[in-house]
């Protein structure tokens, strides 16, 4: 099985003296294509306001796209274009990174192509919508595929009234008071950091800033800046657990978005001078990997009953919290993430039409277990990122399938994907 890893770390090692792909008889070439699929994307992000997620190239790049960006209808010719030039470059004889560029680039601009028909009034289904941005069809289950796991739940919790009620009373145990944010969430993420340098090299210069934020449809954000620097963002609108701040704090920094981030930016704009990795658009295969090693993450960082025992050891004291039942939450969290995808199926009928806001987060309470603030917090984000949602649970599923089948040192395999332009497609079976 190390096979697999150390063929992906051949792929993605070759050096600037790697054989590159023939042009086509105009002389066209993947730099150059891919300097005009930068420009492409940046204008997309003039007229979807955050459709970039991060940028770190050239800034007069930024600026002549915000001059004068194209109307939608002739970004999409472009995106044509740029799928017909990529289709005329060969990549015979060329090394196997040279042919994943060119593969990515396509997969990159045809996610473009679809965001853009979107933006123009195109309407797709949930999975079909998926699919076409982030590169995986997701499966949509009936909300009865999930009752079975809601009656062990059920049995677990004990207390009278809605399941979902006694579940959030339950956690009210863990709530970490405003008061305490700042040292759990600086205590969480530099045990994140330790765990991931253990394994991982990081950028010298690697940093971030950290912020407490409100009035957001997500509970936590990277901003990545370039320079191995991001800004995470955490939203306090709802209140935050111990074991969450665990989460977010290997998600978004360690092994998470800003790893990530920075080993793109060094591997990739640093030493190859790739320029379309200087743009992350939020609405593409880079994405599905992306959130999916994210929450993969956790689980690498803290196998087995260590985030438990982290939590309970040094999260709950800096909380001011005694007693909480950790144990019990750690096997609560297990059920509940097997609900995930119920949020799919939900979603698939909210974005159709078929129920409205109203039945969306009544049953995203009844099938995520949280309050009905929390899932009307839940339905702003599905308004607002529609099908991005599949990035995390399918996301962190395929991601550490394909990590477990390169072999016993799945921080290698982590590294590798970390570092590489491998699409959804190459992690499936």
């Amino acid at each position: 099985m190390r096979a697999l890893v150390l063929g992906f770390l051949l792929l993605l090692g070759a050096c600037a003296s790697t054989p590159a792909a023939r042009p086509d008889p105009s002389g066209d070439s993947l730099d150059a294509i891919a300097r005009d699929y930068v420009a492409l994307i940046l204008e997309i992000g003039e007229r979807e306001p955050g459709y970039v997620d991060a940028y770190y190239g050239p800034p007069e790049w930024a600026a002549a796209a915000k001059a004068s960006p194209r109307e939608v209808p002739a970004l999409i010719q472009d995106a044509a274009s740029l799928t017909q030039r990529l289709n005329a470059v060969s990549t015979a004889g060329a090394e196997p990174a040279v042919a994943q560029r060119k593969a990515y680039l396509l997969a990159h601009v045809s996610a473009a192509s679809a965001r853009l028909r979107m933006i123009g009034g195109e309407r797709l289904s949930f999975a079909d919508e998926a699919e076409a941005l982030f590169g995986v069809r997701p499966e949509i289950l009936p909300l009865s595929a999930y009752d079975p796991i809601l009656a062990q739940i059920d049995a677990l919790v004990p207390g009278e009234g809605p399941l979902a009620a006694r579940v959030a009373a339950f956690r009210t145990g863990f709530q970490i008071p405003t008061d305490r944010l700042q040292a759990v969430f600086d205590a969480s993420i530099a045990e994140c950091r330790a765990r991931t340098v253990r394994h991982i090299a990081l950028p010298a210069n690697e940093r971030f800033t950290l912020a407490f934020v409100t009035d957001k449809p997500w509970s936590g954000y990277n901003y990545y800046q370039g320079g191995a620097a991001s800004r995470i963002e955490i939203n306090t609108d709802q209140p935050i657990f111990t074991d969450r701040a665990v989460d977010l704090g290997c998600h978004e920094g360690y092994p998470g978005h800003h790893v990530y981030n920075a080993l793109l930016e060094r591997t990739f704009v640093t030493e190859r001078g790739w320029v379309e990795m200087s743009v992350y658009p939020l609405y593409s295969p880079m994405s599905f990997v992306a959130e999916g090693s994210a929450n993969y993450g956790i689980d690498l960082a803290f196998p087995g009953d260590e985030a438990a025992v982290f939590e309970r050891d040094v999260l709950l004291p800096l909380a001011g919290l005694t007693g909480a039942p950790v144990a019990e939450k750690a096997e609560l969290n297990a059920l509940v993430r097997r609900l995930g995808r119920a949020e799919y199926t939900i979603a698939d009928a909210y974005l159709a039409g078929r129920i409205d806001r109203a039945e969306a987060t009544r049953l995203l309470s009844q099938y995520m277990l949280t309050t009905p603030e929390r899932a009307a917090q839940r339905v702003r984000f599905i308004d607002t990122y529609r099908s991005y949602i599949i990035n995390y649970g399918l996301g962190r599923d395929v991601v550490q399938a394909w990590v477990e089948r390169q072999g016993p040192d799945r921080w290698q395999g982590m590294e590798t994907l970390l570092s590489s332009q491998i699409l959804p497609v190459d992690l499936l079976p």
